[in-house]
């Protein structure tokens, strides 16, 4: 058995955002976001907020629900997008937020798949006898990055934590199986042009608002659904377990459309797939674990529950893990 997961967390800004708010900020409406996105409102950071701790907090709550102290972890993975500096990330961050001493850190960079792919290499790294209880984080600071003119994107994220511990699996639970892919032809689907090494920040670049998420929407919207199809397809069969063997499907949170797409193609039972974008907006690489632990935590998943996590994101990436709780 593969790693399984000892205790779920999240965090989320405190401020909440509508729609009816955003209708001051850009030409948009609340109709016109509900019937695209599915998104009702979303936690935002102000401006004085520090990102990583929300992953502190959201690390915090974990471990506490994994009965355990933060001396235990023994590995903590971050993955995010937008890290609190582009040097040093933003795991340095939240490990001496959680006083972690030596332990050892690192940011995981997938987009919107990231958390996916941490859960992933933190189980290969349980597997291989290298850790007992990693810590892994998906986290995102969207608001710090959105272009707030662009009615076409600011509409469409939030901020957020969620992490997860985990420990060896049993004959109960863990990590059943993975599959992850990549596809860099399309990797300027969703991207920042200008503050990398490629394009360093200069007046130029912040006067062309380079600074902020470009996307293609209609290229996201094509390829999501049929990539997660396909993770979610392979990693239950390298589980060797059919779609009828889930019990509950967590899709990253992008988009009400293509989370109806991938039902669709899935040919699986709505009532199986968990949501809460009209909550919490598209959170990038937290938007699995904050809705895996708003399903653990409110009682809709039980011990015992296979559960698909799917996701889809910048680079492009896009992968699945199915888990046994």
């Amino acid at each position: 058995m593969g790693a399984r997961i000892l205790g779920t967390g999240r965090s989320v800004p405190g401020k909440t955002v509508t729609n009816a708010e955003l209708e001051r900020l850009v030409k948009t409406s609340d109709e016109w976001i509900v019937q695209r996105t599915g998104i009702r409102t979303r936690h935002l950071l102000d401006d004085g907020d520090v990102p990583s701790d929300m992953g502190v907090e959201a690390g915090l709550r974990a471990i506490e629900a994994a009965a355990l102290e933060p001396s235990a972890v023994d590995l903590l993975v971050v993955a995010t997008t937008f890290p609190d500096m582009i040097c040093p990330g933003t795991a340095a961050f939240v490990a001496q937020g959680l006083g972690l001493g030596d332990v050892p850190f690192f940011d995981l960079k997938a987009g919107c798949t990231g958390f996916v792919y941490a859960l992933g290499v933190a189980d290969a790294l349980v597997r291989a006898g290298l850790c007992r209880h990693p810590l892994v984080l998906g986290f995102e600071a969207l608001s710090r990055v959105t272009d707030w003119a662009d009615r076409q994107t600011c509409v469409l994220f939030g901020d957020g934590a969620g992490a997860v511990v985990l420990a060896a699996g049993d004959d109960r639970s863990g990590v059943l199986g993975t599959a992850l892919y990549g596809d860099a032809e399309k990797s300027l689907l969703l991207h920042m042009p200008s503050g990398g090494t490629r394009a360093p920040a200069s007046v130029e670049t912040v006067e062309a608002r380079e600074h902020f998420i470009k996307m293609e929407g209609s290229g996201v919207f094509r390829s999501a659904a049929p990539m997660m199809e396909k993770a979610t397809r392979n990693a239950l069969s390298s589980a060797s377990l059919a779609l009828e063997d889930v019990d509950w499907i967590i899709p990253h949170q992008a988009n009400v459309r293509i989370i109806d797409a991938l039902i669709r193609r899935l040919g699986v039972d709505p009532d199986r797939v968990i949501t809460n974008l009209d909550r919490v907006a598209n959170t990038s690489a937290a938007s699995i674990p904050i809705a895996l632990d708003e399903a653990v935590r409110d009682g809709t998943i039980q011990a015992g529950d296979v559960v698909a996590l799917t996701g889809f994101g910048a680079g492009v990436t896009y992968g699945a893990v199915i888990v046994r709780i």
